[in-house]
């Protein structure tokens, strides 16, 4: 049962959010949701105007202005779990980790994935390449979200899991943020409202909020309704390992914490880690996944069970939907890619190889501008799996010139266009493939005739704006 302080505010805490006016007196560029709450009408369809949201779990999105800049949007999301619930995450493995990373990797171990309460995000700043003093920021924000629980010690420290997003090598005001932690669970509530002010608050040069909500049930208990809801933001600094991005899953079904890890860690390897924006990985990725067992039911306790591979599947596809909001709102994308390699010997061939070509420069640029460039494409896949120095050559012949092809598969269910077949080039109608180009979904298939396995990767084109937006960021 939830304590008694936090179960009595629960009636308070649902109360009405109020949106504030808000209004930009500058003539600055502004690359994120603009101040205003606006979306740009392309990618309005992606917003959810409704949603079902997993019992137990409730949400904010506060005004901390962690930017000077920031006169209005929300830039702290604080999630709370009425009851302790179990927890996961997985991080980025950049050698230089931010405080946030570090911290609630620690928490998370200390605790064997039980006992967690809360995720407090700031957005502004990573608090990455910080030093001690970033160390004990990231700390004392977890800290301070464990007291608005009003909850006495179990010997294991926080229950927090931080999360931090923004610009690498500044201190985070972190004075400011820990002022309105206590704001933040007064505003906690359970509406779509909240939901979306929290999706906006851990936004950076997002311009939409990526949220997602669905139910679902399980075999063991086909009569109650789980749910399963999650937040991620990421626009830019795109690509595994892990997930290039922040993002947070919750569901009130039962999942044993030992489980939670693999569970997790198998979904991000099909979603997250399958997506690509601009070749680089972030200081601070970080995915985490609650469950609380708030909708009742048998607990998912075994990983041979028909419940564990149903909420497995379930996970992952919710996950990858997730991943290719991200892709969606890539920095001055215009295109959303599918680039898949089939036919390959192995996944992990395929998947590299997926991989190269969606973060080549030169096929992004030449997807921007509409050409259908094959030639990039087969570039890309020829070097993929080249042995770096030191390294043993590969003694699977993954790739096969005569036996490659090269297709465009267009997205309103044509036939494909075939570019290159067995290593034979074909004699490519530029008009069709202007007209392929043109839509706003494409999908790259490379076969390699050589095997059953295949490999994905979501990626988006390289426009003039990209630059624009990188260029700017920090001024």
């Amino acid at each position: 049962m939830a304590p008694k302080s936090f179960s009595a505010s629960i009636a308070r805490l649902l109360r009405p959010t109020h949106t504030r006016s808000q209004t930009s007196t500058t003539a600055q560029r502004h690359y994120s949701v603009a101040p205003n709450g606006t979306v740009p009408p392309t990618k309005q369809k992606y917003v959810p105007t409704k949603g079902t949201y997993p019992k137990g779990f409730l949400v904010s999105g506060t005004h901390v202005g962690v930017k000077p800049t920031n006169t209005g949007t929300p830039d702290l999301a604080f999630l709370a779990s009425e009851t302790p619930c179990a927890a996961a995450a997985v991080f980025t493995k950049n050698k230089f980790q931010a405080a946030p990373v570090t911290v609630s990797r620690e928490m998370l171990r200390r605790r064997e994935n039980t006992g967690v309460r809360s995720v407090i995000i700031n957005s502004g700043c990573a608090n990455a390449v910080t030093g001690k003093g970033g160390m004990q920021d990231a700390e004392q924000m977890g800290l301070h979200a464990d007291k608005c629980f009003e909850e006495p010690s179990d010997g294991k420290g926080s229950r927090t899991i931080v999360m931090s997003t923004g610009v690498i090598g500044q201190r985070l005001p972190i004075q400011k943020i820990l002022n309105k932690i206590p704001l933040a669970f007064n505003a906690l509530g359970t509406s779509h409202e909240h939901w979306l002010a929290a999706a906006r608050a851990i936004c950076t040069t997002d311009t939409f909020p990526k949220l997602l909500s669905r139910t679902f049930s399980l075999p063991s208990s086909p009569s109650i309704k789980y749910c399963i809801a999650g937040m991620t933001k990421g626009a830019g600094m795109i690509h595994p390992n892990m997930a290039t991005l922040l993002g947070v899953i919750t569901t009130d079904a039962p999942v044993a914490p030992a489980l939670l890890s693999s569970l997790l860690t198998n979904a991000v390897n099909k979603s997250f880690n399958s997506i690509c924006i601009d070749g680089d990985t972030s200081t601070n990725d970080t995915v985490a996944l609650l469950a609380n067992g708030a909708a009742g039911g048998k607990e998912i306790s075994s990983d041979s069970s028909q419940d564990y591979y149903s909420f497995q599947g379930i996970l992952t596809e919710f996950a990858t939907d997730l991943a290719k909001l991200v892709v969606r709102d890539g920095e001055g994308a215009t295109k959303f890619v599918t680039v898949r390699v089939t036919e390959s010997p192995s996944e992990a061939a395929a998947r590299k190889i997926a991989g190269t070509v969606a973060r080549s420069p030169l096929v992004k640029t030449a997807l921007y501008g509409k050409d259908a460039n094959w030639g990039r494409i087969l570039c890309a896949t020829g070097y993929s799996l080249i042995s770096e120095p030191g390294l043993p050559a590969s003694d699977v012949p993954e790739i096969v010139p005569e036996k490659t092809s090269v297709s465009f598969m267009p997205s309103d269910g044509s036939p494909e266009l075939k570019l290159l077949v067995n290593g034979e080039p074909e004699s490519v109608d530029e008009t069709r493939a202007s007209q392929i180009l043109e839509h706003e979904d494409l999908e790259i298939v490379v076969r390699l005739g050589g095997g059953q396995a295949e490999g994905v990767y979501w990626t988006c084109d390289y426009s003039h704006e990209y630059i624009t937006i990188n260029g700017d960021y920090r001024t």
